[in-house]
């Protein structure tokens, strides 16, 4: 199999963080984004939206977004688990992710920030408003949960998700006064699996 990737990307981050847990290997594609290599004609004539990551299988086919990869992945590769056996349990942790995924990310990527700024608004501002609402709403969500890890005494997809996201916090400067999540970022950054999935570990990192 082939990541299509980018080394700061976020949503590929979570990608290789569930790869390094499943102990999947991969060839990893890089595609320099301030380039615009993700907008080349023969990579939009199998990933029309022009985005990473993708994850070419090994008869060729393309799955795209990085929450169906990790779906995939944990219906192909199912151990270990990313999600729990539990339906309600399951329920909460794929909430959290989605929070993330879905809320948070989306809305303070690059694309996003450019249109802020081409309105007249100050997209750094804007981005740290974004971020600040939806970690306090999972530091919430984690309330109650025992275990070292979001969700338990193993990570999940909530921990893949979390991750990469506290480290565009710190890069737009928002303050992480989060004590729950501060210990779940700790006890992930122990494993092998995240500390490899690092941007700064990646081969097309800027030096």
């Amino acid at each position: 199999m082939r990541l299509f990737g980018y080394w700061r990307s976020t949503a590929t981050w979570r990608v290789r963080i569930a790869l390094g847990l499943k102990r999947v290997a991969v060839e990893q594609v890089a595609l320099d984004l301030r380039l615009g290599e993700q907008r080349a004609r023969d990579y939009l004539a199998r990933n029309p939206q022009g985005l990473v990551p993708a994850l070419e299988l090994e008869d060729g086919t393309l799955l795209t977004q990085s929450l169906a990869i990790i779906d995939y992945l944990e219906e192909r590769f199912p151990e270990p688990a990313l999600l729990p056996g539990d339906a309600v349990a399951r329920a909460r942790v794929r909430a959290f992710a989605q929070v993330i995924a879905c809320d948070v990310h989306p809305i303070q990527n690059l694309k996003i920030l450019n249109r802020v700024r081409d309105l007249g608004g100050d997209p750094q501002a804007w981005a740290r408003t974004v971020i600040a609402d939806g970690l306090s709403a999972c530091e919430t969500l984690l309330q109650g949960q025992n275990g070292p890890f979001a969700f338990g005494d193993a990570p999940s997809l909530a921990d893949v998700l979390l991750v990469p996201q506290l480290a565009n916090a710190r890069r737009f400067g928002v303050p992480l006064d989060w004590p729950r999540i501060n210990a779940v970022e700790a006890a992930c950054n122990a494993l092998p699996a995240f500390q490899a999935a690092r941007p700064e570990m990646q081969a097309d990192a800027d030096a």
